[in-house]
């Protein structure tokens, strides 16, 4: 009997070497548990019968182009799309016999911090099915989390891996901007947008990122790892440099249960060796937030203006263009994909266009440079990954504002383009607490490190109270 609830994506790999399991048992396993389990989360929108390969099953989330399976990006306007061709992540989990159980539910074209927004309704925490799995890549959590999936991938624009990880009890990692290749990705902001793992443990999240990091002919933002991804051993920080942003670990809206779990993790990196001091970050915080949502729906606006209803996707009918596109926009499109398209197009218009994306470009630059001097004195920053654990299903969704602010503590790293890993720090109110590290650019290593060594000594059990 093949435990998915506990299994890790390397301790499948190990099952399948040492043949204790074939990659179709395993495949079936957890199609098993899929079929158990995802009637009530919600997970998956899309499943995959049979195996194409022969190495551990992966679950991709639905912006990931991937050829011959529906691609949707969570909106009606793509529901019948099938792509030709495979995404280069997808190429790679492939080429690396990964073998793909479905695709996962997401936020619309991953526009939200709840996975609430997805035309084929919500994902639910497999902590608790009444609250939010977070979001934009809720459904890639949730498997993970449930034990539907012994990783996934996701895409992470302004914390749509990190916080979903930290809202369902797992490790996510935001890799540094241009690592990953884009090529096949359905596009929200491509300045910011970047795929990344979901895993049980950190040491899962640092193979994942090997199989999918690099260089692509594809995508000419790319470039070559300045070294190899190590997967981490040590259990100690000894050396390590650990910085505390105030301003990060002091926001509002922080709740006691997390600020507490948190609180315990900054002392336990003391007890491991670390040197860990206060610092600031007063501009990434106090502009983070209004700088990623000029920069986002405007790139989301130019990116969306493609699904016009000729040339693939949803088509409504029409008497001219205008009324063809005018008609199949507004049928396919959701309200939050309109609100920022709205939002992005009037921030692009002719006379704001300085005034708005191009000052909140020069913002970033100075966000960007904040956090690089504080990298020339610390090798990790730390900080809640969310200021809340998961919140009830429909409490946000009324109020863009609120949920907006669920990102408030994972943007500024986003923005500067910059790697962030959330790993699971403990409970508050029964439900999983993420911690955020951020690390300078093609710092991964050093996040993998950090997190290993914390999450040995926390011991977390990452499968669900409920579920056990």
């Amino acid at each position: 009997m093949i435990d998915t609830l506990r299994l890790t994506g390397e301790e499948a790999l190990g099952l399948i070497e040492r043949r204790e399991v074939s990659a179709a048992e395993l495949h079936a396993a957890y199609r098993d548990a899929i079929a158990a389990r995802n009637p009530e989360l919600h997970a998956y929108l899309t499943l995959v019968d049979e195996p194409d390969g022969d190495g551990v099953p992966i679950a991709l989330k639905d912006v990931i182009g991937t050829r011959g399976v529906r691609t949707t990006a969570g909106s009606k306007i793509l529901d019948g799309y099938v792509p030709v061709y495979d995404s280069t992540v997808a190429a790679r989990c492939k080429a690396a016999n990964l073998t793909l159980l479905g695709k996962t539910n997401t936020d619309e074209f991953a526009m939200g911090s709840s996975t609430e927004n997805s035309a084929y309704g919500p994902t639910r925490n497999p902590w608790d099915p009444a609250r939010v799995p977070g979001g934009s890549g809720g459904g890639s959590a949730a498997a993970v989390s449930a034990g539907l999936a012994p990783w996934a991938l996701g895409s992470d624009t302004g914390g749509s891996i990190k916080q979903p990880a930290a809202l369902c009890g797992i490790v996510g990692l935001r890799p540094t901007y241009g690592t990953v290749s884009r090529y096949g990705i359905v596009a929200f902001a491509s300045s910011l947008d970047q795929v990344g793992p979901t895993t049980k443990t950190v040491r899962d999240c640092a193979l994942l990122y090997r199989i999918i990091a690099g260089r692509d002919a594809c995508d000419s933002t790319t470039v070559e790892l300045p070294e190899p991804v190590e997967v981490p051993e040590r259990e100690d920080l000894n050396g390590l440099r650990v910085g505390v942003p105030r301003q990060l670990n002091d926001v509002d809206g922080i709740e006691p249960g997390v600020r507490r779990a948190v609180g315990r993790a900054i002392a336990l990196c003391r007890e491991l060796g670390a040197e860990v001091a206060e610092c600031e970050l007063p501009l990434s915080v106090d502009y983070g937030l209004a700088c990623y949502y000029l920069i986002a729906p405007a790139e989301a606006s130019s990116n969306l203006a493609r699904y016009d209803g000729v040339r693939f996707g949803h088509r409504s009918s029409g008497a001219d263009f205008r009324e063809l596109a005018m008609r199949s926009r507004h049928d396919g499109f959701g309200d939050e994909p309109k609100r920022r398209i709205m939002l992005g197009t009037y921030a692009l218009s002719s006379g704001y266009y300085e005034a708005y994306y191009g000052t909140a470009q020069k913002v970033r630059t100075v966000i960007k440079r904040e956090h690089d001097e504080l990298f020339e004195r610390f090798d990790v920053l730390v900080s809640p990954t969310s200021p809340t654990v998961a919140f009830e299903l429909g409490a946000k969704t009324h109020d863009p504002l609120a949920m907006y602010l669920s990102d408030v503590l994972t943007i500024p790293s986003c923005v500067a383009g910059l790697p962030g890993l959330s790993i699971p720090c403990g409970l508050s109110e029964g439900l999983p607490v993420g911690l955020q590290l951020v690390g300078p650019q093609f710092g991964e290593n050093a996040l993998f490190r950090a997190g290993h060594a914390l999450e040995k000594a926390i011991g977390f059990d990452t499968v669900p109270e409920r579920l056990r």
